[in-house]
């Protein structure tokens, strides 16, 4: 039997999980080894509901088998298991852990699931718990596995029974709460955000954030199709807090100037734009009100980030199509990486005046140097 290799991370870097930076600090490790050495490792649990053809809401809830080693016969989420290995982890890859397993312990193939979003990050001891909500129909046919479930009792359950339930009955603490969470909650609303819309007439202001750990072509071709349809762009600088580290070697000052230069030699008015700081506070939930409170009104989001897009959705807010680029090239990582390793290539990826002030700044030293100290202290 393959072993199972888990999605591991060290307790100093689980606040980057908040940010949506998972890829830059996981790894991997066999599951026996990480449980044997208490290193906390990635699981996801999702929490499915349906709506009957009378209009009520319905949970379906699992209750774990007699045979399972933890929690034995214990009443808890729809399904839940470890996040599986894998480079350049996403959001949505770990979404899609999310939905195997609920394939594996009730049946329920992906192409029955309406809609899926991703709701919280929770630390549970060793465990940190990707939580997700779905939706299916609630005629969808259950088939809860006997090695892994108690075949009866996991099934849909109404308001009331989940309430006897939840008050009566052995129910893990994490899921309990959740449950209760998702009873004091107009649940549907949260899948009906992800469809809304906003009237195109007022699309005038475009909120535009990343880290430009550096400001590449990339990021210039999708401006300037921001520009096209937008009268105002809202530029947020991300994890402006950090700067003199390998993966984000650039101060919130030196990105603000690489915008500047790039975007007055395309003669792009400085009155077409605004460059904001948003510093990083560590918390999913609260991180799209703190993007609003710093950037101010705006009409839709453009983001080829997955976590960023999820983020702004489960908020209600628009959020525009991706733009097409070659992501292996135009990636800052590997733009930092060509730099590392002297590759003249990073300066074909990079406009020139940002090229110009990189250099001026000695920035290329930095990279290199910050790069040496990480060999040494590993």
């Amino acid at each position: 039997m393959e072993k199972e290799i888990l999605v591991c991370i060290d307790e100093k870097n689980k606040k980057f999980l908040e940010s949506g930076q998972q890829s830059k600090f996981v790894f991997p490790m066999e599951r026996s080894k990480a449980h044997n050495k208490n290193i906390s490792h990635l699981i996801t649990r999702f929490f499915i509901v349906s709506e009957t053809p009378e209009g009520d809401i319905i949970y379906l809830i699992q209750k774990r088998g007699k045979t399972k080693k933890i929690f034995p016969e214990y009443f808890t989420d729809s399904a839940s298991g470890h996040v599986i290995w894998t480079k350049n982890l996403t959001l949505n890859k770990i979404k899609k852990n999310a939905i195997r397993e609920l394939e594996e312990e009730f049946g329920i193939p992906p192409k029955d699931i309406q809609k899926v979003l991703f709701y919280d990050i929770n630390t549970e001891g060793n465990e940190i718990a990707y939580i997700f909500f779905g939706i299916v129909d609630s005629k969808v046919p259950l088939k809860p596995n006997p090695e892994e479930l108690d075949v009866e009792l996991s099934k849909f359950y109404n308001r009331t029974e989940l309430e006897s339930l939840l008050g009566n009955e052995k129910n893990i603490d994490y899921t309990k709460k959740t449950w209760k969470r998702i009873l004091n909650i107009d649940v549907l609303s949260l899948f009906e955000k992800e469809i809304e819309q906003i009237d195109e007439n007022r699309n005038s202001i475009a909120l535009f954030i990343g880290r430009f750990q550096p400001l590449h072509h990339g990021h210039i071709y999708i401006l300037k199709n921001i520009f096209k349809t937008n009268k105002k762009v809202k530029i947020g600088i991300g994890s402006s807090q950090l700067s003199y580290t390998l993966n984000d070697p650039f101060t919130s000052e030196e990105r603000k100037k690489f915008f500047i230069s790039a975007l007055e030699k395309r003669g792009i008015s400085s009155k077409r734009y605004e460059i904001f700081f948003i510093q990083d506070i560590f918390n999913a939930k609260k991180w799209v009100d703190h993007v609003i409170s710093i950037i101010g009104e705006f009409n839709s989001i453009y983001s080829n980030s997955e976590w960023v897009r999820e983020l702004f959705v489960n908020k209600g807010i628009k959020v525009e199509k991706k733009f097409t680029i070659f992501k292996k090239n135009f990636n800052g990582s590997n733009i930092r990486k060509l730099i590392i390793k002297n590759d003249k290539k990073w300066k074909t990826l990079v406009p020139k005046e940002v090229v110009e002030l990189i250099e001026e700044i000695e920035g290329i030293e930095r990279i290199k140097s910050l790069y040496e100290k990480t060999i040494t202290y590993e």
